[in-house]
């Protein structure tokens, strides 16, 4: 079962950067645009495990609208929930 999340990407001097309001704590950098949509579905995907493994809930992608800095721009991403999570949806 997958989940979608809207994802902000900012630009850095040397690579981008990116995070998912809904998923605090978790963010991710990469040198191209595709390392970081990559980067940021794996750590998102890494990050979701851990909190279904130790109990925790998968936060619910409620966010639809963001402030994106002037460098930067956002997108939806779709990631892979624990297959615990996937049980009980």
């Amino acid at each position: 079962m997958t989940r979608r999340y809207l994802v902000v990407y900012e630009n850095g001097p040397t690579n981008l950067s990116g995070f998912a309001p809904d998923v605090p704590g978790c963010a991710s950098t990469g040198h191209s645009l595709d390392e970081m949509r990559a980067n940021l579905r794996e750590a998102l995907e890494f990050h979701l495990e851990g909190l279904a493994l130790d109990g925790a809930a998968i936060p619910a992608a409620t966010t639809h609208l963001v402030e994106v800095p002037e460098d930067g721009f956002a997108e939806w991403i779709d990631v892979q929930l624990p297959l615990a999570e996937a049980i009980s949806a």
